[in-house]
């Protein structure tokens, strides 16, 4: 038992520990996801009407709005909410899952060409710059699919925003799943 605790509270974990571990991480980002929308959703850019489980739920008013605005809204009230989400899901994996510092050939490449390789400073901040750019674009293709099918589901089939926020979130971790698994990472 005490081996396994050990295994949470430090990065080295076996692989079904790490994957709990990740999975948590994950939660964590979801949740920052979640009230971030709804946040956005409710106080600043509305995307929520009468009839949203949200807006019952929890007893709030909200100005009636369009089905195209309320789409618009949700739409980017998601790319908003997917900005800071995505930078807990990376934050919370490199400090806790993951260990940071890949090397990206292309990176080296360029900086040699340049003559600046021999800068360690400049070569780690390329590299993270890297790491941080792939983690944001694999997810962000997964969230642009599931993003565009909410702002249809909205406008074209009158969904309220939460089951269509709850739709996109299932879409975009299935898409961001399959690419993670089939073009990222080894099978």
């Amino acid at each position: 038992m005490a081996s396994i605790w050990k295994q949470f509270t430090q990065r080295e974990a076996s692989p079904l520990i790490q994957f709990i571990k990740y999975a948590i991480c994950g939660g964590g980002a979801v949740t920052v996801h979640v009230i971030a929308f709804f946040l956005l959703a409710w106080l600043i850019i509305p995307a929520l009407n009468a009839e949203d489980v949200f807006v019952k739920l929890f007893h709030l008013s909200c100005a009636p709005i369009s089905d195209a605005i309320r789409a618009r809204n949700a739409m980017i009230n998601n790319a908003l909410a997917f900005l800071l989400s995505n930078l807990a899901a990376y934050i919370l994996n490199i400090l806790w899952v993951f260990e940071s510092g890949r090397r990206y050939p292309p990176v080296d490449f360029f900086l040699s060409k340049l003559g600046l390789i021999q800068h360690a400073t400049l070569r780690a901040c390329a590299h993270r710059t890297v790491e941080v750019a792939l983690f944001y674009a694999v997810s962000g293709i997964a969230i642009a699919i599931g993003t565009f099918l909410m702002g249809v589901m909205i406008n074209q089939w009158h969904f309220t925003t939460t089951v269509a926020f709850g739709a996109q979130c299932v879409i975009a971790a299935m898409i961001n799943f399959a690419m993670r698994k089939f073009m990222i990472f080894k099978s």
